[in-house]
């Protein structure tokens, strides 16, 4: 796995790892209460700002509940017989994987929406007459369906 298709942070806001992890930020603040492992740290100002492993932790918690139908009870029993259920334990390799190949989509996401700005600036009149400016919506998801784990094995 390319550690680097994170961004070289070496912290996250609670958005960010939403939109890395796929679910929205109430989902993330709930799982907090219920699996002791997911615990980010907390700025003076009550700011949520998670590690690395807390991103890991979070893809993993989310393919148990969502990919895999486990129910909470279910994920916690089984983030405590891999003992993973402590702060310290070691990160989920296909966790990991996950989660930068979706910062590497959302990475791809921003540059694309950059270059329709520059675009748009790029082909708009230079007469005074308004004109409504061009807009597009670009999205990315990765289906659960699709294997993730060809790259960089065997």
């Amino acid at each position: 796995m390319d550690e680097t298709q994170l961004p070289d942070k070496l912290f996250f806001k609670i958005g960010e790892v939403a939109q890395i992890v796929g679910v929205r930020p109430h989902v993330l603040r709930y799982w907090e209460s219920e699996f002791a492992a997911l615990r980010p740290m907390k700025t003076r100002g009550a700011h949520r700002v998670y590690r690395r492993r807390d991103v890991e932790l979070a893809m993993f918690v989310r393919r148990m509940l969502q990919d895999e139908g486990l129910t909470i009870a279910g994920a916690k029993k089984r983030l405590r017989a891999e003992q993973r259920d402590r702060v310290a334990s070691a990160p989920d390799p296909e966790a990991a994987e996950q989660v930068s190949l979706r910062a590497e989509l959302l990475a791809v996401r921003h540059e694309l929406t950059d270059l329709l700005r520059a675009l748009d600036a790029a082909t708009s009149p230079t007469s005074t007459r308004p004109q409504k400016p061009m807009t597009a919506t670009v999205t990315a998801s990765i289906q659960s369906s699709v294997p993730v784990g060809g790259r960089g094995r065997g």
